[in-house]
């Protein structure tokens, strides 16, 4: 069988049937019937998916034709080509034979071939959804038990000890035990931290650990959106409350009801919606836009901002009854420079994740590539050193991710980073003195991996004695990471 989709053309012309084959045969698998009997022969014999018929045939017409066809094979898409446009024609095509196009002459070669890929399209979403009907009347509980195993999955997949990864002297452990202690009890959730620090992971977590898990999970990025946009939704619409709303639409509450919806970016909605949330908070009731009836949901609410809320409320900038409604618990996730011990354990799962995903395996990373992301303060958190990985994966061509194919930001991260060093380091605090040392421990540090603590080579590109390299490394400390370096060679 023909990979192309299979259109059959009747036409009593044998010219006009020539040059349709001849535009067709590149897109299409075609054939050719000069009348009504070879067509049905045809379609007795071959698998088509769509006919384009003539209207005016010497021995019927292409309306009266096309209805034989809508009885005996009904998935067939139908079109009918024509020079003629008389009204009646039109009419009787669509009502009798249920017309898919009714294509007028001249056509344009591009428009007609897009026509029957936009025909062929629809006659693969029939077919699928007819298969899928069967299915659901034929094995009701084999589609349960498919859906109810697919839960399972999620509910093992965001268990916390699996998914936010700790060491025993990680601040994260609080973190996941507050999400075990609070995930049982339907009372809201307020998640605080930097982007990137994984707000919506625990929201996660929290949903697949409670007694909502078999229900629905939505999010909602509220700063992605003006008012308007997001009040349809959440709480959605009637049909013709605005420009373009050509019939109802349930909202994300209403979608979501008995299940979870997860609001980033809470800090960012006006003082107005905050209000619309507070009734849904509150009352557990919402009003489509357009509706002057109220409808009950039963939602669990997870919030999560980057912003200080509580200096939000004294500011006046969000309503302190919403936020003493929100944050029934509080939960603060870390950034990733304060868990630097978690680092590559985390690192070691984003890389099984994005091997999984990319289609290409290494054995894992190097000592040293590993003592430079510990060293980094990684102002992108979780996210950051997830592209830093994926980046490295992508580019690499060994078997092992080394420090060499780290960004030069990276590479240039001091050996200890505290907020002081920082500063320093980005410019933001310090003399012009303090400035420059710190960007020549940058660039010393950056060169050395680069030549895999090789001092000769490293000393050869940035115009130094070995001497002279050796003062530099004294001078900074970086003998130690030297030193650590070569401890690692030996016991490797």
């Amino acid at each position: 069988m023909s990979s192309l989709p299979t259109v059959l053309i009747v036409d009593d012309e044998v010219r006009s049937l020539e040059t349709l084959q001849r535009i067709l045969e590149d897109e299409f698998d075609v054939k050719t019937a000069e009348n009504v009997n070879e067509a049905r022969k045809i379609l007795e014999t071959d698998w088509v998916q769509i006919i384009l018929c003539d209207q005016r045939m010497p021995e019927t017409t292409g309306v009266e034709f096309l209805k034989q066809v809508r009885e005996q094979w009904p998935e067939v898409i139908r079109m009918i080509i024509s020079g003629y446009t008389d009204s009646e024609d039109i009419i009787s095509a669509v009502n009798e034979a249920g017309i898919y196009q009714f294509v007028t002459k001249p056509w344009h070669p591009d428009s007609l071939i897009l026509l029957l890929k936009n025909a062929a399209q629809l006659f693969e979403l029939q077919r699928k959804n007819e298969i899928l009907s069967v299915e659901l009347k034929m094995s009701p509980s084999r589609l349960q038990s498919t859906m109810d195993h697919k839960r399972k999955c999620l509910r093992d997949e965001y268990r916390c000890d699996d998914q936010i990864v700790r060491s025993p002297e990680s601040c994260m452990n609080d973190v996941c035990e507050k999400i075990r202690r609070v995930s049982p009890y339907d009372v809201s959730v307020l998640l605080t931290g930097e982007s990137g620090t994984g707000k919506e992971l625990a929201a996660r977590a929290l949903h697949y650990n409670s007694t909502r898990w078999d229900q629905p999970f939505v999010v909602e990025n509220c700063g992605a959106l003006p008012d308007e946009l997001l009040e349809s939704e959440l709480f959605g619409y009637k049909k013709g409350a605005f420009t373009g709303a050509v019939e109802d639409r349930a909202g994300l509450f209403e979608r979501a009801s008995g299940g979870t919806v997860f609001l980033d970016e809470i800090g960012e909605v006006s003082a107005a919606f905050q209000v619309k949330l507070l009734r849904v908070l509150q009352e557990g009731e919402i009003r489509p836009l357009g509706s002057s009836q109220t409808r009950q949901v039963d939602v669990r609410i997870i919030a999560a901002t980057n912003r200080d809320l509580e200096l939000e409320v004294r500011e006046g900038r969000f309503r302190e009854d919403l936020y003493y409604r929100l944050a029934t618990v509080t939960i603060q996730l870390p950034a990733l420079r304060e868990r630097r011990m978690d680092i590559p354990l985390i690192a070691k799962s984003i890389l099984e994740a994005s091997m999984g995903q990319l289609g290409k395996r290494v054995e894992g990373f190097t000592k040293e590539t590993l003592a430079c992301m510990q060293a980094y303060h990684w102002p992108g958190n979780v996210r950051e050193l997830q592209n830093e990985i994926r980046h490295m994966l992508v580019m690499s061509d060994t078997d092992q991710l080394s420090a060499d194919m780290l960004s030069p930001r990276v590479l240039q991260a001091a050996p200890v980073e505290d907020e002081a060093d920082l500063k320093v380091m980005n410019g933001l605090e310090g003399t012009l003195k303090e400035r420059v040392e710190s960007l020549e421990a940058r660039i010393l540090k950056e060169c050395l991996i680069r030549n895999r603590w090789n001092k000769s080579q490293a000393a050869k590109e940035l115009g130094l004695s070995r001497v002279g390299l050796r003062s530099k490394l004294e001078r900074y400390g970086l003998e130690k990471i030297e030193q650590l370096h070569e401890g690692q060679d030996m016991a490797g």
